[in-house]
């Protein structure tokens, strides 16, 4: 309190270096990797990635509704030309960089129907990955005579993605704005709220960059036993800001309904800020150490993405409860002064009309 730039600068630089990797994401779903290595399902898939050469359970179906065989085999021999692709079988026979390099045989039927056909693209990109997605757009950037579409698992995490992230804007829209009007009735401040959203941004990026540097980037994984596959799971950090952000935002209102109690009893920020500190502080971390203790059992599972979910979470909580509310919360109103407390005429009419008050 008495050092607040200090320490609070400090924090901040941590937490923006740990938030760093953060900007280097790259998203997936889950495949036979999150699996322990002695199930069933991963060692099957360990062995088609390292013992087979032949990389057709990598393929990427491509289908056709209405197809003739001409429009088949040109776009089969188009798409055999991609960098990316080994080769492409369908209805029409075997396509090899650019050219057709085998016969269509009697297996060669189950490619088509009556009406259409589909095409398997067989490449070495895992389809589960970055090399997949970029497939998968390449192959949806083709210029067509007719329509086609694109299926199989990395197909399956582009659209994934694109309906999870596509209304991520909205959401955290709509979650700063009603973090933003109920800190306002409850303080009258406009400054107090749009701290709060800042520093938990902060610690909630900070968390992030952890898990990327982890999980994604492998660092740790022989000590956490995990295969790191330079993703992470689309899910889960929606997940961990839903709970994170949650908690966080109660241990706020729980610390800044102490701290105004006290302001509006003395009139004097500093002596609010230590005194709703050292009235809250204790019950913060007791309740985050129990938190803490929940979530890092779930650290323990053999599930890579229950493990990040686990020690994600026990980070957050641990995080938050100290550095954030022990330390950059404190420093913040300390700076600020009775700034803290500013608001413009109306809407401080409209705090005094609808605020949120303990008392009549």
């Amino acid at each position: 309190m008495r050092r607040p730039i200090l320490t609070g600068l400090p924090v901040v630089v941590l937490l923006v270096f740990l938030a760093t990797p953060f900007l280097g994401v790259s998203f997936s779903l889950p495949d036979d990797r999150d699996l322990p290595t002695d199930s069933t399902a991963r060692i099957v898939g360990d062995s088609l990635r390292t013992e087979f050469d032949d990389s057709s359970a990598r393929s990427f179906p491509v289908v056709l509704a209405e197809a003739t065989p001409e429009q088949t085999t040109e776009l089969a021999s188009r798409i055999s030309a991609l960098p990316e692709v080994n080769q492409v079988d369908t209805s029409t026979g075997t396509f090899a960089d650019g050219a057709q390099v085998a016969e269509a045989g009697p297996q060669a039927q189950r490619f088509a129907d009556g009406d259409g056909s589909y095409l398997d693209v067989v490449s070495d990109a895992e389809p589960v990955s970055p090399a997949g997605e970029q497939l998968v757009a390449e192959l949806r950037a083709l210029d067509t005579s007719v329509p086609t579409l694109v299926a199989g698992p990395a197909a399956e995490l582009v659209d994934s993605k694109a309906a999870i992230f596509g209304l991520v804007p909205l959401a955290l829209g709509i979650v700063a704005v009603a973090t933003f009007v109920l800190l306002f009735l409850m303080t009258g401040s406009v400054l107090i709220p749009i701290k709060a959203i800042i520093l938990n941004v902060l610690s909630l990026g900070a968390t992030f960059g952890a898990m990327v540097w982890v999980f994604q980037d492998g660092n740790g994984a022989d000590l956490l036993d995990f295969t790191p596959t330079g993703t992470l799971n689309t899910t889960i950090p929606i997940l961990m800001f839903c709970i994170a952000f949650g908690l966080s935002m109660d241990y706020e209102v729980f610390l800044l309904s102490r701290i105004k109690e006290e302001h509006d009893r003395t009139g004097d920020t500093t002596a609010a800020v230590a005194i709703g500190l050292q009235k809250t502080g204790r019950i913060m971390t007791a309740a985050a150490g129990v938190l803490a203790v929940t979530f890092i059992a779930f650290a323990t599972s053999q599930v890579t993405f229950i493990k990040l979910l686990g020690l994600g979470m026990t980070i957050a909580i641990l995080m938050d409860a100290t550095l954030v509310r022990g330390v950059l919360v404190p420093a913040f109103m300390r700076l600020a002064g009775e700034a803290n407390w500013w608001a413009p005429p109306f809407l401080r009419r409209l705090h005094q009309r609808y605020g949120i008050s303990e008392s009549a």
